[in-house]
């Protein structure tokens, strides 16, 4: 009789905390050694204000580095959200060293200290849907054009470090308002919350956990999300109960693209999308036409995915 060994998915776990780590540099290369030697990849961030990052690996593989790093003076209570993919999702493992584990731009500030109200997932339908709440997506546009809660304001930032000025240039609309805001993991909102309150903002919110705990914890049938949830690796993008979603990602331009996206007659395949189409030259797009046959001549022969692809 033949048993057939049942494949495992691979644990994805998205951390953070913020965090005072005086002399930080020194743990970059025993944390690279570490995943390196229980088989995990993805992206790891040090800076004085904390750790950051996105990890996959096997269950007990991702269990051992949760508890290696919470063993740091200074990191344990790490926030995580956890997930499932059916292939590892990233090509290889980084532990980088940064000025910001998410680059705001904005010194002198402290999330660790000074981050508005934590709102948990099941509360926050009751307080987005409030008459005196602005709910602020703080994600990057490209993020926010596949999916967002209901009758959130899209800032419409190319980056994070766009965030500040935005908020400067519409406070007013935020006075005598709450201010709830929400990202993919909840990092961006914490530090955001930081940065509002330190203009003399009282009352601002942010979902705990962000938009990964929401999605996990929040039936479909009760949900406010609309869309899907962008991910930063090769999954694109997750729905309700973190499944994987259906956006895929332009190899061109980067950028997720939905269903509809992709009927779009200047939609091809690794070569061109809505949103990059017009940016580009014919020369960029025979470039990426003769990149993706190249990945497609690789894949046919059992080779890896190009990482720019």
């Amino acid at each position: 009789m033949t048993t057939r060994t049942k494949i495992q998915p691979v644990r994805v776990a998205a951390l953070y905390k913020f965090a005072r780590l005086d002399g930080f540099e020194v743990l970059r290369v025993p944390l690279a050694a570490f995943c390196r030697e229980h088989g995990i990849k993805g992206t790891l961030l040090l800076a004085y204000e904390g750790i950051n990052g996105t990890v996959a690996g096997g269950e007990e593989a991702i269990a051992a580095l949760i508890d290696h790093i919470q063993a740091i003076e200074g990191l344990a209570g790490l926030e995580i959200k956890y997930s499932s993919a059916a292939d590892m999702p990233f090509h290889r493992m980084k532990v980088r060293l940064k000025r910001e584990i998410v680059t705001m731009g904005v010194d002198d500030l402290d999330p660790a200290t000074s981050a508005g109200t934590y709102v948990a997932p099941a509360d926050w339908n009751a307080l987005i849907s409030a008459a005196d709440t602005v709910v602020i997506d703080t994600r990057n546009a490209y993020e926010v054009s596949i999916g967002t809660f209901r009758g959130a304001v899209d800032p419409k930032t190319a980056s994070f470090r766009e965030f500040p000025a935005w908020v400067q240039e519409h406070r007013d609309e935020l006075e005598g308002r709450k201010v709830a805001m929400f990202c993919t993991g909840g990092i961006r909102c914490e530090k955001a919350t930081a940065y509002v309150k330190s203009l003399g903002f009282s009352n601002v919110f942010h979902l705990k956990g962000g938009i990964l705990k929401y999605l996990e914890d929040v039936p479909a049938e009760e949900s406010l999300w609309q869309g899907e949830c962008f991910v930063f690796d090769e999954r694109v993008s997750v729905s309700h109960g973190l499944a994987e979603g259906d956006a895929e990602l332009c190899r061109a331009c980067r950028h997720p693209l939905t269903a509809e996206d992709r009927l779009s007659p200047k939609y091809t395949v690794g070569v061109s999308c809505p949103h990059c189409f017009d940016a580009r030259s014919d020369e960029d797009r025979a470039r990426y036409a003769e990149r993706h046959r190249q990945v497609e001549l690789a894949q046919a022969r059992g080779g890896r995915r190009h990482i720019g692809s």
